[in-house]
């Protein structure tokens, strides 16, 4: 057992019976660090238990995963990493649209593809924890579904945008990062923790809030406080995913050339429209992954192309 004791996985699991389960996961994109990762457990839409980020390799996340799935009820892992790489070099199409919107906020994309060793070749742990866990990538099954098992690619740094109105503007991206000491800023680190702790406080999680409450109190934070604040924004994206109307999300991209599933203010949805049309890259398509071959080394899933089918989705207004 990892840094969790075993009689509290217990009493989890037992807690968890008829909940929703929400997983979030900052992975390291490979081996030589630890990434973080958090839950929270839901029960007729209220906050039941919340395990706070704690640092994790994949294997180790891997065991987390299992320990805190519903039996019963929907479970949603929210990664912080591409699962789907075509492109053996660049990045991919839904990348280019996002570093659009990126760059005018004053940030980075770190791109995805196949020649980035120990991050995306065959060899790297990202494939086989793919497939040894066995999610299923299908963004809008895995908004409404009441039961089953799944996996959303997200990107923290560009939910905030979304997230809170001040980090959207020329060059107002956050640097909250400390292992880049020379863009890092403290008073970016406050105010992302607490704008976490504000979007966890409208959703009744007072125990995610209070834990994002006291990172902010952190008064030299390391890279892995930001690993683990980075998990917490995931865990917040899939909850956002799942419980504000549809039509304050997106899904960018599809399940051929890689996806992510974003928070969208009015203002990001309008930013991205245009570059997203300029790459062919789909915003708000309906996907069927159901046939995907989850193979290590395959880059993601294989056939999804004849499995799926685009189409515009609606703004359902129904949360």
């Amino acid at each position: 057992m990892h840094a969790w004791k075993k009689r509290n996985v217990r009493s989890i699991q037992a807690m968890t019976k008829r909940t929703d389960v929400y997983i979030g996961f900052d992975s390291a994109w490979g081996d030589k660090q630890k990434g973080a990762i958090c839950a929270l457990s839901l029960a007729r839409g209220k906050p039941l238990h919340f395990v706070a980020p704690h640092l994790v390799t994949f294997r180790e996340a891997h065991c987390f995963i299992h320990d805190m799935k519903s039996s019963t009820g929907n479970t949603l892992i929210a990664l912080d990493q591409p699962t789907i790489v075509r492109n053996s070099a660049g990045m991919r199409p839904v990348e280019r649209v996002a570093a659009s919107l990126v760059s005018w906020l004053g940030g980075g994309v770190q791109p995805a593809n196949l020649g980035r060793l120990g991050m995306f070749c065959d060899a790297s742990p990202i494939w086989p924890f793919l497939g040894r866990l066995g999610a299923l990538e299908d963004p809008e099954r895995a908004r409404y579904a009441t039961g089953g098992f799944y996996l959303i690619e997200v990107f923290p740094a560009l939910a905030l945008a979304s997230f809170d109105p001040e980090f959207f503007g020329l060059r107002r991206a956050p640097k909250y990062n400390p292992g880049r000491r020379k863009t890092f800023r403290t008073k970016d680190w406050i105010r992302v923790a607490s704008a976490a702790a504000r979007l966890a406080r409208t959703m009744a999680c007072e125990d995610l809030a209070r834990w994002c409450d006291e990172t902010a109190a952190i008064t030299q934070p390391r890279k892995a406080d930001q690993d683990r604040l980075d998990s917490a924004i995931c865990v917040l994206i899939a909850l956002h995913w799942r419980l504000r109307p549809r039509a304050e999300s997106i899904v960018l991209g599809d399940l051929d050339t890689g996806y992510m599933v974003l928070p969208a203010s009015a203002d990001v949805r309008e930013r991205l429209d245009k570059p997203a049309r300029k790459h062919s890259v789909p915003i708000d398509a309906c996907f069927r992954a159901e046939s995907a071959d989850m193979t290590p080394g395959a880059g993601g899933p294989r056939g999804v192309a004849s499995a799926m089918r685009t189409c515009r989705v609606p703004n359902l207004d129904d949360r």
